[in-house]
């Protein structure tokens, strides 16, 4: 939206619509959705002035009134499902990964928690006849875990039905026997992958900022952004903060980059998805020790959570340990060098 806009806003002129728009604040909704000390701090306006700002753009957007549950059920229509393109997995989070919500994937190292990511990060660019959502990614990295290699091996080993849905898609000539399309159509994902290198805990939380410029940026274009994934949400907050003295610190600064991140989700109706690493319980004498890192902020702030435990050889449990509307329960995946398939 252009700044000019902003300024049909009550308090805001041109120097200010200016300011907005350079904080990442371009848009009604933008702002309906900051909390006035938010817009105070960064884009230095007065606490009482972001308030009235804050309030009609609410009223411009029409965002925070009361709903009836038909309404929002009718709006729940909208909301996109990411398949694994596991059977098993996908039934157990009622059709996949939900877009406007935050899901949790947890386990210890090696456990498959950025294989996950890797796998949406192409399967999001898949048509949605075949379990994708037709957008790009943006994929936060952490802790040096992406490899292009790696989404290099998913794209071939996807089904032919998908491959073939995909050079369709992006009007690629060829077929999933045909190497020239089926290069062309890697080179073509890896493009839509947005990768960023997170150093501390500071800059992960910038990068969440960058991302919604960035959604906001692709909103209009032929693949928007559908997919947030951040590897790993803890590793850099778990390294600076480190006794019991600075827990609150830790546990504020994670509130509030969960909530940076919830937002590109639900302006742009995006999944989110966040790895988390575990700790060993040592008073547990029975039943798994493994426990999430996070608090319960995290706990409370993630809408799905998904626990994954290591089996036998590359089989990988997957057990759905909270969500809002959906019973508990455990699938069963591979990590293959081809992705991850059914057992």
């Amino acid at each position: 939206m252009p700044t000019a806009d902003l300024e049909t806003l009550p308090g805001v002129g041109p120097a200010t619509a200016e300011k907005l728009s350079e904080a990442g604040f371009e848009s009604f909704q933008s702002l309906a959705v900051a909390s006035p000390s938010e817009l105070s701090n960064t884009a230095d306006v007065g606490e009482s002035t972001a308030a009235d700002i804050v309030r009609a753009a609410r009223d411009a957007a029409d965002i925070g009134g009361f709903e009836t549950g038909t309404t929002v059920l009718e709006r729940r229509n909208e909301i996109g499902k990411l398949s694994w393109h596991i059977d098993e997995v996908d039934d157990l989070l009622g059709g996949g990964i939900e877009t406007q919500s935050i899901t949790e994937v947890y386990g210890e190292f090696g456990s498959g928690k950025s294989q996950v990511t890797h796998q949406m990060a192409v399967n999001v660019q898949l048509p949605k006849e075949v379990g994708g959502l037709h957008g790009s990614a943006i994929f936060v990295d952490s802790e040096d875990t992406f490899r292009p290699e790696r989404i290099d091996d998913m794209v071939r080993g996807l089904s032919d039905e998908a491959i073939n849905a995909a050079l369709e898609d992006r009007e690629i000539e060829g077929s999933a026997d045909d190497k020239d399309a089926v290069d062309e159509l890697i080179d073509d994902v890896l493009d839509k992958i947005h990768v960023a290198k997170a150093f501390n805990s500071n800059h992960q939380m910038l990068l969440a900022e960058k991302a919604k410029e960035l959604a906001s940026e692709h909103e209009d274009s032929e693949y928007p952004v559908r997919l947030l994934a951040v590897d790993s949400l803890t590793a850099h907050f778990r390294a600076e903060y480190v006794g019991r003295g600075q827990l609150a610190d830790r546990q504020q600064k994670l509130n509030k980059h969960l909530h940076d991140l919830d937002k590109v989700g639900n302006l742009y109706n995006a999944a989110v998805i966040v790895t988390n690493q575990v700790a060993s319980n040592p008073d547990s004498f029975f039943g798994d020790p493994t426990q999430p890192i996070g608090g319960n902020i995290l706990g409370h702030k993630s809408t799905f959570r998904i626990y994954l435990r290591k089996s036998k050889g590359d089989k990988r449990i997957v057990r759905l340990v909270d969500a809002p509307n959906l019973a508990d329960g455990e699938g069963v995946m591979r990590v293959q060098g081809d992705g991850l398939k059914p057992e």
